[in-house]
């Protein structure tokens, strides 16, 4: 074991340039990607430097050490870190990231005193910079982030590494056991794990991971921005028409999208094919017996919207996008969602939700958010990410699975047009949202207990 994580290591030590050039060519479409390099390999500027000192003579300024690599583990980070806070006042977060969103996104959860830096990169020079540096009390890795290195070098200064929210499906653990002997020590070696399902908790302790316990999604205790969902809501009152989102949309899945919209156009009528008149697509989309529908699609990730775009544009649809919304949306064939943070106004202003990366096989997104906003959901086939929170929404009446995009579009216009069907739908999703909330409180509890037995942090 010692062996592999000794080549493991020499890998990723020669792969450093080749991140170099990675990282420059994301920065031309994300130009987050090019902001404090150095901190990705162990290396901090002086005003980190001038946070320091008193992390090593006040208890309280040990740092509590977060690592959230994207844009959806900061949001659960987010949640958890709300309990944090106040179960241990005066606590001071690191914060890391490995994606220029995540981080984007984490800023909004720094206090004065809080540091933010990346992911250091997973070689022993770069891990062992980083934990010197910072000397946090404990570090907890959100959800699915468990590295070789990074987990050797807490074990051998003794912090305590915990995964919260983990998560771990079937493909992951096949992936895991495939390379058992970097993969095992690196489980085993964390200090606690808490599982969001009992079948993740039963794949990671087949890891030799530490389960400590079945605690649920954090996401749950996600409380949607009340003025965004207000204001998405208002804005569906004006639109005269059932709105459907195809939400957090991955790639292959617009495309999927507008090949179900001609496919329709075309059998019913081929000039409007040609000529893209709104009311030819939005009825035959919706279908002869259904209300027409606007449709209005949120790609999961931002370096994303300006392609999206183009492709919808291409087809000769017209195209609204959020950021040119001031007052409400303007007519458009489709409505764009190219903003970030502001899922809730998009939840607000849907009738039904099309769960992005459920129709391709990509996992699907997070369904939770959606019926947490009260905003049923339609999923495809592919749910595996996110397996146990589908079945139960499912289950509740939240959500409704489909083999296929092209009923999953029927299903989703035949329940935005069914005022009573819906309404009883999105009474399901909240109350669904509401039945699993507590994950939260009780992961902070436990992580507690981890840095402070004796009643502070040490």
């Amino acid at each position: 074991m010692k062996a592999a994580r000794a080549l493991y290591s020499l890998l990723t030590w020669s792969a450093q340039p080749l991140l170099r050039r990675k990282l420059r060519r994301r920065a031309v479409a994300e130009p987050g990607y090019a902001y404090a390099v150095g901190e990705r390999f162990g290396r901090y500027p002086a005003p980190i430097d001038s946070l320091m000192p008193h992390s090593s003579t006040d208890p309280l300024g040990r740092f509590v050490w977060v690592h959230a690599v994207s844009l959806g583990e900061t949001r659960a980070a987010a949640i958890l870190l709300a309990q944090l806070r106040e179960q241990l006042p005066g606590m001071r977060l690191l914060l890391t990231h490995g994606t220029a969103t995540g981080r984007a996104e984490g800023e909004k959860l720094l206090l004065p005193g809080d540091v933010q830096v990346w992911q250091p990169w997973d070689t022993p020079g770069a891990v062992g910079r980083f934990l010197r540096k910072f000397r946090p009390a404990i570090g907890i890795l959100m959800e699915t982030e468990v590295w070789p290195n990074l987990v050797a070098g807490c074990r051998q200064r003794r912090i305590p590494l915990v995964l919260a929210n983990a998560r771990f499906n079937e493909i992951s653990l096949r992936k895991a056991q495939r390379l058992s002997a970097l993969a095992r020590p690196a489980y085993g070696g964390l200090t606690a794990v808490w599982a969001q399902t009992q079948e993740d908790a039963t794949r990671l302790a087949a890891m030799g991971a530490p389960v400590r316990g079945v605690l649920g999604n954090l996401k749950f205790d996600v409380v949607p921005d009340a003025q965004l969902l207000e204001r998405g809501r208002e804005w569906r009152t004006r639109t005269g028409r059932p709105v459907v989102l195809l939400a957090s949309s991955r790639e292959g899945e617009e495309a999927m999208w507008l090949e179900q919209i001609q496919k329709k156009i075309r059998q019913k009528s081929p000039q409007a094919l040609v000529d893209h008149a709104l009311a030819a697509i939005n009825s035959e989309a919706s279908g002869d017996d259904l209300p027409p529908v606007q449709w209005l699609i949120v790609p999961r990730h931002p370096q994303r919207f300006d392609e999206v775009h183009q492709l919808l544009q291409r087809a000769g649809l017209s195209v609204s996008r959020r950021s040119t919304w001031a007052a409400a949306p303007a007519a458009a064939d489709v409505w764009l969602g190219d903003s970030i943070g502001e899922m809730a106004l998009y939840y607000g202003l849907a009738d039904v939700a099309l769960l992005g990366g459920s129709f391709a096989p990509l996992g699907g997104q997070n369904l939770i958010e959606a019926a947490a906003c009260g905003c049923p959901v339609v999923l495809g086939p592919h749910t595996f990410n996110f397996a146990e929170a589908a079945e139960l929404a499912c289950a509740a009446g939240a959500a409704q699975r489909v083999p296929d995009l092209a009923q999953g579009m029927a299903q989703a216009a035949a329940l935005a047009g069914d005022a009573r069907g819906h309404e009883q739908a999105s009474e399901r999703a909240t109350r669904f949202a509401a039945t699993h909330r507590g994950a939260a409180q009780a992961t902070a509890r436990a992580i507690v207990a981890l840095v402070q037995p004796e009643g502070g942090l040490h």
